[in-house]
């Protein structure tokens, strides 16, 4: 892990200062990204490393207002993105920074990439949003959990019993139906999460299997950062090809 951002430098942080690993597990609502994050950990704490977890709206600065504030459905687009970022502050500067410098790694569930294509989904240009997030460090490792828009519409519908107003993009007024504005929002930002996985490095993971199946994969991943080989290996930027019924396990 390197001082080096994607645009301002932060004042005081040197090379040797950030020892630790910053590892980003990123894909849409329902995907499993929570499931693949405790995985991770669980295995990388077994290995000896120490890791602190971190995601969206953890903050003890605005979580709780931005939790507040999107209770009435009227947040503006705008709003909604600083409010976002001024979340991801807090957390890099009290929780990222200081995990980093001692050495530990972080295991963050989702990162700007998400809060970068939501607030391009709601009208910002690419280019604000870079220039928004251009504090945030580089990751180590992206890896982006590709699921099908079906699976990822089980999922939800599983996990909460309905789908949410803002994962369903309901705010940019696409259509009055639940479920078709769930389809049309998660296609737009599909394409946005395209765009960033060939400018951001992402590392893609077919997420349609089972969970055991989407860590091995990820574990792959990962082992080189800590000078380990894999067994097998996912293409950079692409969903892999899972194996025939005559590959080794």
């Amino acid at each position: 892990m390197t001082d080096r951002t994607y645009g301002t430098r932060l004042p005081g942080l040197g090379p040797s200062e950030l020892g630790g690993k910053l590892i980003v597990i990123e894909g849409s609502d329902g995907s499993g990204r929570t499931t693949e994050v405790d995985r991770l950990k669980e295995w990388l704490e077994i290995e000896g490393h120490a890791v602190v977890d971190t995601g969206l709206r953890r903050s003890t600065l605005v979580s709780e207002e931005i939790d507040k504030a999107k209770q009435g459905h009227t947040l503006g687009a705008t709003t909604l993105a600083l409010l976002y970022a001024a979340d991801f502050g807090d957390q890099l500067e009290n929780k990222i920074v200081p995990a980093l410098s001692a050495g530990s790694t972080v295991l963050a569930d989702r990162y700007i990439y998400t809060l970068m294509a939501r607030a391009i989904v709601r009208g910002a240009s690419r280019d604000w949003a870079r220039k928004l997030y251009g504090f945030a460090f580089r990751p180590d490792l992206v890896v982006f959990l590709d699921a099908r828009p079906e699976i990822l519409l089980h999922r939800s519908i599983g996990k909460y019993g309905s789908l949410d107003y803002w994962e369903s993009g309901m705010d940019l007024c696409l259509s009055r139906d639940f479920f078709e504005s769930f389809f049309l929002y998660q296609d737009r930002l599909s394409r946005e999460f395209e765009w960033m996985s060939r400018e951001y490095d992402f590392h893609t993971v077919d997420a349609n299997r089972r969970p055991e199946e989407v860590h091995a994969d990820v574990r792959d991943l990962v082992k080189p950062l800590y000078g380990a080989v894999p067994k097998r290996s996912t293409r950079r930027g692409t969903r892999p090809t899972p194996p025939g019924p005559t590959a080794s396990a």
